[in-house]
């Protein structure tokens, strides 16, 4: 399997790479290894990045994520998350993006591979310069920038100080920017870098033509477009006729405008994914396109009619006149239809990160992402999980005596921070019912320590509604008391309903967890036998004795009074 692995990560054709690393997986599937299989994914999802697959690559390393944590890999684990960043950042999906390069970071901190923490830390800076985040852009180049320079590592060195350049002439600090810029421009073009160095360049040439000093920005420009012809670059090739395009159209070049603006189009078709942009892409050539064309036409036209105005009849003139005027609404025509197809896009894509939200709201990540792709999610048994419910004491009788706004406003203040405990010790909110509180360790990703975190965040929550309950009336909401039970067991999970999803959780574990907390007391945490087995040498537990439990007899029982 380390040759399986080994070709998987070298091969250079993302194919032959996907087949490699699923002969891998299922060799490492037979043999139960965590680590060749959270390498397998790994390099499975790095080549469908490759080939622009988003969707099926996030899936991969979501799965090696999984393994990364059963393996306890620090290095590994820090990673994947880094890569699970790219992607989200691939897709536009700047929230999360942000989210899982914060987490990568912090855990790659605790490791000794400071090139991957700087790596990171650039990649991170990359996304918020995208979301306009400057300053926090800024802390992490340069904190990246200060590794990448203590290791001597020249590449990373270069792309901070480039990086940082581009977000202080975002800032409006031109000098400093042209500065940082020049210095990593010297350092690429000594390692032979010259796709970064015409990005940079173009950079330079943005940044001239916001002084208005159009005669260096074009220099700048043509530099950049001189250099990508040489080594083959489509992609700056594309980007920098763009460029040129755009500062001969504000000197009123057109001419030239429009030539610039055809090789764009050339080399950017030569290197865009037509798979995902097919439907498109001839419409929004035909618009691009014929709009400087009609440009440059009606010039011509002004400078015809110019010359003939004392030569030609009236009649000539004032056909040459209509002829405009179609040419006028032709051009109107193509810019509605175009402003509409931008907006649909706006919209769907506004609509489709609502949508991604709203599941990751109710669905934990790796089933949500199943029911994307799929349509619908395999229930799954986990062996080991940890159950909590919660309920209020005498709820009925408040229930009664408050108007429903305080009674809503009451319950959605503890359920708000029992929601906070949840995201801290990484547990699963199930559904609330009413007054109750429902929640699981050990899922969807199978945890060896699932009842102690589960025990310790009940401890959070009996705590913070004793606080609540002994605030004096500083607090304008409804102080109740808490009653909580946990058991552990197996449990089967999926997901319910065609409409409005739900996961959920079923089994005899789920139901004497509901047992163990209608036997609580307020204030205390009850906790079954094989929890208290589970966590006994981690908390002080009070032995309750053997109680009666409907439709179960006699069952031992233990209070949870704290840490040991």
């Amino acid at each position: 399997m380390d040759l399986l692995r080994s070709i998987a990560a070298n091969e250079t054709n993302p194919d032959t790479t996907v087949y490699y690393s699923e002969v891998l997986i299922k060799k490492a599937f037979a043999d139960s290894s965590h680590a060749f299989l959270h390498s397998g994914y790994l390099q499975k999802g790095n080549a469908l990045k490759k080939k622009g697959d988003f969707h099926a690559a996030l899936e991969a390393y979501l799965t090696s994520l999984n393994y990364a944590k059963r393996m306890n890999s620090t290095i590994g684990l820090g990673a994947i998350t880094i890569s699970i960043a790219d992607i989200y950042s691939e897709m536009g999906n700047a929230a999360n993006a942000e989210l899982y390069y914060r987490q990568g970071i912090e855990v790659l901190r605790e490791t000794n591979d400071s090139i991957k923490l700087a790596t990171a830390l650039l990649n991170a800076g990359d996304e918020f310069s995208r979301d306009k985040k400057y300053a926090i852009a800024l802390d992490y180049f340069k904190e990246s920038g200060a590794i990448f320079k203590k290791k001597q590592h020249l590449i990373g060195t270069a792309y901070n100080l480039g990086n940082i350049g581009m977000v202080y002439a975002q800032q409006g600090k031109n000098e400093l920017a042209k500065a940082n810029i020049r210095e990593a421009i010297a350092i690429l073009e000594g390692l032979e870098d010259y796709a970064a160095v015409t990005v940079y360049l173009m950079e330079m040439s943005d940044i001239y033509r916001r002084q208005n000093d159009g005669k260096t920005a074009l220099e700048y420009a043509n530099t950049s477009l001189e250099l990508a012809q040489k080594y083959g670059l489509k992609d700056q090739i594309s980007n920098a006729n763009l460029k040129l395009s755009e500062l001969y159209e504000q000197q009123g070049d057109m001419a030239r405008s429009y030539r610039y603006y055809k090789d764009h189009i050339r080399y950017r078709d030569s290197v865009t994914n037509l798979k995902t942009v097919q439907q498109m892409a001839d419409l929004r050539t035909d618009y691009e396109v014929s709009q400087k064309q009609v440009v440059v036409d009606l010039l011509e036209k002004d400078i015809e009619i110019q010359q003939l105005k004392d030569k030609r009849q009236k009649n000539i003139i004032v056909a040459t006149a209509g002829t405009l005027f179609l040419l006028f609404l032709l051009a109107l025509g193509l810019y509605r239809r175009n402003t509409y197809i931008r907006k649909t896009n706006l919209i769907i894509e506004k609509e489709r990160n609502r949508s991604d939200s709203l599941l990751l709201n109710i669905l934990p990540e790796e089933t949500a992402q199943e029911l994307k792709n799929k349509g619908k999610v395999v229930a799954k048994k986990f062996d080991a999980v940890t159950v909590l419910f919660t309920d209020f004491k005498d709820f009925t009788h408040y229930a009664e005596n408050l108007s429903p706004e305080k009674l809503v406003e009451s319950v959605d203040y503890y359920f708000s921070k029992f929601d906070a405990i949840m995201e801290q010790y990484g547990l699963e909110k199930i559904k609330t019912v009413g007054d109750a509180y429902m929640c699981a360790a050990g899922l969807p990703y199978p945890t060896e320590d699932h009842a102690v975190k589960m025990v310790q965040a009940a401890l959070d929550m009996a705590a913070f509604v004793k606080n609540a309950h002994e605030s004096n009336g500083t607090l304008h909401i409804t102080r109740f008391d808490i009653r909580i039970g946990v058991h552990s067991g197996p449990v089967v999970a999926g997901v319910v309903g065609t409409k409005k999803f739900a996961y959920d959780i079923w089994g005899d574990t789920v139901n004497v967890a509901s047992r163990m907390e209608t036997c609580s007391e307020a204030g205390r945490i009850n906790i079954s036998e094989r929890t208290y087995e589970l966590v006994r040498d981690v908390f002080v537990c009070e032995y309750r004795g053997e109680l009666e439990v409907k439709n179960r007899g006699l069952l031992k029982m233990f209070f949870v009074n704290g840490r040991v």
